[in-house]
């Protein structure tokens, strides 16, 4: 580690440095001026030769200066945080920046603007990162082009970056193809996956999938038939899936279309690329048609598949096993499929047209099936609440009541639109009380924020219902957006603040800022969209790299521009010890474009490893080494800080901090899709 304000450079790169920061605090000359001339008489030779981190740390380079590492809009807001770790892991690497900052073209190494750095808060240490901060705002700078920002006296620099119109594009189209790599029972051909990620097609063997069997204790006194069920999506680093899940990300993946179609083009590089309907649209069909083998004749669905383990996948080779439906799983697929209707039937192709309206007949079963059975219900893997249940998947897909509920309006709310049944339209103006809450809009429900909100813009919806959902919505929500960047100054130097870090805290960040895309789109009044439209791309700027790490917190994006991506995850067919447990070492490491999990302050190792006086006594002594391994971080650390980048298995828990899930990565989708164009 480098000493506190020691740094590493020729003299040159000194003497230049020092004569381009007198010479820009003489001239007058800023980037409002270079910007509109084109040229600068300042130089900063060999600005990408320079150091970019005053140290290292277990989670990779401390960055001094952090970015969004593909960069910005041309029109959009520029900040770049300077970093003191004064808390933390990588307080070793303490720094503290010199007087200016420069925006420098990184080609030519003319500089575009200088400016003094503004200390964040009064100089007080956030207590979320653990980090005194500084900010550098260069959004008055609009040309396209390759930059970096440069401290002049310290010789520092961020990670390089662009300014364009199309800066987000590739960054969506591997966010997108996460789901491809999802999919079970998809052959993963060299041509769409990379040689480095091809495989077989999964879980198609015998007793699997295709032959899917009823878990025996979920059906007791019954004899129900073997299934196909081949499809759908992992859902995250293990092999399961479960009905609710997809249901919920086919609906946001929607709203993300129906939001942004330019966003989404026809060349993915998925098996279906160049068919004519965007790829998006073709990943969302993938998900629907494996919910349509779950639905049974008589309109109810399924709850839950669990898949055996593997890596590669297709070495996965125990059987397959499903549970049984429920009011929650078939209320949710309902939803699901009414509102896919709506944009099949829309399509030009007569495959998409015939989809769409086997849909909208599937979601009217559906319904039916679950306003004759509202409560029933099954709790997999839990032999509390289900005796029987252990074994049957992981994650808990039972929806909360509250849950069910919002399930059921969104049900009546999209078959209302495919259908024009005005019974239906009664059915969730019913709702509308119960469904909102009795506090502010919070980041949590914003599915039901987003819900009211569509009810609010049908046209045969009573004025004073629309009046009250709006009221209520905006008149919170739409007051945070106004004040979003003022609050910034003392709630968080790194621009995107939320309640609270948990478990899967980037997925909070990109429903967070999904929130402030719902003003962006519903608010009246134009300084108020403007301003959450802004405060929406913090968010995005925070995944990008902007964050205490200075980590874009997607796997394996330096191809795509980025200089310091995540590394590794918790996935089964990434796993430790496999030739893709991580970047670097001649390992191709995860394919790109996965959301990790992100920092969360409540992860422990497993409860053995201090059963005995403190001692690890987890059964075997492979698993008490690892008990033994250093977890700081992500233990002990401020909660922003509180990640590793590591894969490691039971006892050592990773997959709450690193694993991917279908959940995450469809929130962000939706988010940066609101920035893409064509």
């Amino acid at each position: 580690m480098m000493p506190r304000g020691r740094r590493s450079r020729t003299a040159a790169q000194t003497a230049v440095a020092a004569a381009v920061l007198m010479l820009a605090m003489t001239s007058g000359a800023d980037a409002a001026d270079s910007d509109r001339e084109g040229a600068t008489a300042l130089l900063v030779p060999d600005a990408l030769s320079l150091q970019s981190s005053p140290g290292m740390s277990r989670n990779g380079p401390v960055p001094a200066i952090v970015v969004d590492q593909f960069g910005y809009l041309p029109a959009s807001r520029k900040i770049a945080v300077i970093r003191d770790p004064v808390v933390g892991y990588d307080s070793v690497a303490r720094f503290t920046p010199g007087g200016r900052m420069a925006l420098v073209d990184a080609a030519s190494g003319a500089v575009m603007k200088t400016a003094d750095v503004v200390l964040w808060n009064q100089g007080q240490v956030d207590p979320r990162s653990g980090d005194r901060a500084w900010w550098f705002d260069f959004s008055d700078v609009k040309r396209p082009g390759r930059y970096v920002v440069v401290d002049l006296d310290r010789g520092l620099r961020s990670a390089d970056f662009k300014i364009a119109e199309d800066v987000y594009r590739d960054v969506l189209k591997h966010a997108v193809r996460m789901l491809f790599y999802q999919r079970a029972g998809s052959a993963k051909l060299p041509e769409h996956a990379g040689a480095a990620w091809a495989d077989r097609a999964s879980h198609l063997g015998p007793g699997q999938d295709a032959q899917s069997r009823p878990w025996p204790a979920a059906f007791p006194g019954s004899s129900p038939p073997v299934r196909d069920l081949r499809g759908g999506w992992y859902d995250a680093g293990d092999y399961n899936k479960y009905t609710t899940w997809t249901a919920r990300n086919i609906l946001v993946l929607l709203s993300a279309y129906s939001e942004s179609p330019a966003a989404f083009g026809d060349d993915t590089e998925i098996p279906e690329s160049g068919n004519g309907n965007p790829d998006l649209l073709d990943e969302v069909r993938w998900g629907l048609e494996w919910l349509v083998r779950m639905q049974a004749e008589d309109g109810s669905v399924l709850c839950v598949q669990a898949l055996a383990g593997g890596s590669p996948p297709s070495a996965a080779t125990g059987p397959s096993f499903y549970g049984p439906p429920t009011t929650a799983a078939t209320l949710s697929t309902a939803a699901a499929f009414a509102r896919a209707s709506l944009i099949y039937r829309s399509l030009s192709d007569a495959s998409s047209r015939s989809f769409g309206e086997d849909l909208a007949e599937r979601a009217r079963r559906a319904w039916q099936w679950a306003e004759q059975n509202p409560g029933i219900l099954y709790y997999n893997n839990d032999e509390a609440r289900q005796p029987g249940s252990k074994g049957l998947a992981h994650g808990q897909q039972e929806l909360s009541e509250r849950d069910r509920r919002l399930a059921r309006f969104e049900a009546a709310l999209y078959l209302h639109e495919a259908t024009g049944d005005a019974d239906l339209r009664v059915a969730a103006v019913a709702d509308v009380d119960a469904m909102i809450p009795a506090y502010a809009p919070t980041l949590w429900e914003v599915d039901t924020h987003d819900a009211l909100l569509r009810l609010a813009g049908t046209a045969a919806v009573a004025e004073q219902v629309s009046h009250r959902i709006r009221s209520w919505f905006l008149g919170h929500a739409g007051a945070e957006a106004r004040t979003f960047a003022v609050d910034l100054d003392r709630t968080d130097p790194y621009r995107a603040p939320i309640p609270d870090y948990t478990w899967g805290s980037n997925k909070a960040k990109a429903m967070q800022g999904r929130v402030m895309m719902l003003v962006a789109n519903y608010a009246e009044d134009q300084e108020v969209r403007t301003a959450a439209r802004a405060a929406a791309l913090d968010y995005v700027h925070y995944i990008h790299g902007v964050n205490p790490l200075g980590l874009v917190y997607l796997t394996n994006m330096g191809r795509a521009g980025a200089a310091h991506s995540a590394n590794t995850m918790f996935h089964a067919w990434f796993a430790k010890r496999t030739r893709w447990e991580s970047t670097g070492g001649g390992r191709p490491g995860p394919p790109p474009g996965f959301l990790v999990g992100g920092p969360n302050p409540s992860f422990g190792r497993d409860g053995c490893c201090t059963r005995d006086a403190g001692k690890p006594a987890c059964w075997s002594s492979a698993a008490n080494a690892i008990c033994a391994l250093n977890f700081h971080p992500p233990m002990g650390q401020p909660p922003a800080k509180s990640y590793l980048q590591f894969n490691d298995n039971w006892p050592a828990n990773s997959w709450e901090v690193t694993e991917p899930s279908t959940g995450y990565q469809v929130y962000f989708i939706r988010l940066l899709s609101a920035f893409v164009g064509r």
